[in-house]
């Protein structure tokens, strides 16, 4: 993915989504159209995996928001029609003939760097104007390409979730090429400085009054090139490979929650550092436990009679029991906190156990029951709805 794609390449039509679109619209429609074309669902379909690594190229830019910024910013710099090719400056009738492709090399050399360096479009004008290397210095290699980020999700089971686990996740990807260990040469050879750039990967040349430097076209900017290229992956330094990690989920993963497991994605092409991969987590609903951050939750039925007279209540933990005092004249809702029954933190500190108690009345009672109830209702005092029946006087 080099500058020149992110000119000429419209990430938002790859993923369906107006420029406009937040960063939730983004990520839902690059998970939609990740499952719909991914290898593993599509076996043997080479358009199907195109269409993946391009949905997967434009997220890996519309995802980030720094990344997201520069592409929308140089669109809207180099698709103003000031650098095509007879553009003139300032109204001036001469002008210095200039194409885009001039800038980045024409065609587009996988390898070359899609953030400038980290520095916007200081460090890219800086390049352009002062021959490669920031403030005037010389050329600096390239060096191979960085793997792209890779993203899967995985479903845990509520207790794992909280209580932590570690899961082997198997992946159909891209990875380092077993036969030539990444560099992309044959077994018994090593990829040579490129006869062009001496090893720089970028290449000068003068244009005007300028000087411009552009990834070397002939290594593509990695500064070194494959005379006899590996059988095995052909000289790229990868393979589409199953593998399994072992991956540990901490305890108290959310639902939702993204892990990132550093150099663990794409590697790069001919022993480039590897990508990420994010894992997203879905945690599967319990039975019986809720859970509002740290704090889990847990609803439990009680007799009329129990919340009138109050009563010992033994619920279930993740890890046990415990009894809780049900105080007398308690209403349906109130909650009671069994406090480090919870999800563990990363401190070691615990969350709570929250209990609602849900006063339930039967829906049936006997004569001798119905009888009891009434004789109760005759000793108590009615409920307190002067303000209500206030309110009933006044519109009625």
């Amino acid at each position: 993915m080099s500058s020149k794609d992110w000119i000429e390449k419209d990430y938002y039509a790859a993923l369906g989504v107006q420029k406009s679109a937040s960063s939730d619209e983004i990520k839902k429609a690059y998970r939609k159209l990740a499952r719909e074309s991914h290898p593993d669902h599509n076996p043997g379909d080479p358009k199907a995996e195109e269409r993946f690594k391009t949905v997967s190229e434009a997220y890996a830019v519309l995802g980030d928001e720094a990344k997201r910024r520069e592409y929308d910013e140089m669109r809207s710099l180099f698709g103003s029609g000031a650098f095509r090719r007879g553009a003139r400056g300032a109204g001036q009738p001469g002008g210095v003939p200039f194409d885009v492709s001039d800038l980045f090399g024409g065609g587009g050399a996988a390898g070359a760097d899609t953030r400038f360096g980290g520095g916007g479009f200081t460090d890219l004008f800086s390049s352009i104007f002062s021959g490669g290397g920031g403030a005037g210095g010389p050329a600096r290699p390239r060096g191979p390409a960085r793997g792209r980020d890779v993203e899967t999700e995985v479903a845990l089971d509520f207790d794992d979730a909280v209580r932590g686990v570690t899961v082997p996740l198997t992946l159909r990807a891209p990875g380092v090429c077993d036969t030539c260990h990444g560099d992309g040469a044959k077994p018994g050879t090593r990829p040579k400085a490129c006869p062009v750039c001496h090893g720089a990967g970028v290449t000068t040349r003068n244009q005007g009054s300028f000087s411009f430097s552009e990834p070397c076209r002939t290594c593509q900017g990695v500064g070194t090139v494959v005379e006899e290229k590996c059988p095995e992956c052909q000289g790229t330094g990868g393979v589409t490979k199953t593998r399994t990690l072992n991956v540990r989920f901490p305890a108290g993963v959310a639902d939702g929650q993204r892990i990132r497991l550093a150099g663990r994605g794409e590697p790069g092409e001919r022993g480039g550092p590897a990508g990420d991969l994010f894992v997203q987590v879905k945690v599967r609903p319990d039975e019986l436990f809720g859970r509002t951050g740290d704090d889990l939750t847990l609803t439990v039925p009680i007799t009329f009679a129990e919340a009138v007279l109050g009563t010992d209540l033994r619920v279930p933990t993740l890890d046990g029991a415990v009894t809780l005092r049900v105080p007398p004249g308690t209403p349906s809702g109130r909650v009671l906190r069994a406090r480090g029954k919870g999800v563990v933190r990363r401190d070691g500190q615990a969350g709570d156990l929250l209990v609602t108690l849900d006063v339930v009345v039967p829906a049936v009672v006997s004569d001798e029951a119905r009888a009891t109830l009434e004789s109760f209702a005759e000793q108590t005092p009615p409920a307190a709805r002067e303000h209500l029946d206030a309110r009933v006087r006044r519109v009625g």
